[in-house]
């Protein structure tokens, strides 16, 4: 199933590899996840869910808690998927830390380690109004329009102290 065809409310957990995957890789992890969709459920009952990954970089796992709601059991298995994932394809997805951004003069996206990104832009190295990917999204609403924000629009911006334009 296609994340579009979920409604709005249906629950969002993204994950961000720590590089970019090859197609090879891609196709694989959709597989894969595909799999682990068409298997999962909470109490014996299906969730009805996608997992999806969006610019070579991000896993996005949604589910249409509605009908029926993730239990703490099939989030574990979800974690330990996305665990499985990590040995699979030698890449971390958990470390929260790394903060993914539009590289504003290549448009590519990369990442930093958070008080890297932080120390930057407080330089002027990297401008304030960089756009960031914001992982805390909860909702497919959200992450269809609250995903990649303005930095000094983020949960980030309380980190930054002396900004420069």
């Amino acid at each position: 199933m296609n994340y579009k065809e979920l409604p709005d409310h249906s629950r969002v957990w993204i994950y961000q590899s720590s590089r970019e995957l090859s197609d090879k890789e891609l196709t694989h992890i959709q597989q894969l996840g595909q799999h682990f969709i068409d298997n999962w459920a909470t109490h014996g009952k299906a969730l009805k869910a996608s997992l999806d990954v969006f610019h070579k970089r991000f896993i996005v796992l949604f589910a249409d808690e509605m009908a029926v709601k993730a239990s703490g059991c099939s989030i574990d298995s979800s974690v330990h998927f996305f665990k499985e994932l990590e040995g699979v394809f030698d890449i971390q997805l958990f470390d929260r830390m790394q903060i993914a951004f539009k590289d504003p003069s290549t448009g590519e996206i990369t990442t930093k380690a958070m008080h890297q990104l932080v120390e930057e832009v407080e330089k002027g190295e990297l401008p304030n109004d960089l756009k960031i990917f914001n992982n805390l999204v909860d909702t497919k609403e959200e992450f269809e329009n609250k995903w990649e924000v303005p930095l000094m629009e983020s949960w980030l911006a309380q980190s930054l102290q002396n900004t420069k334009s």
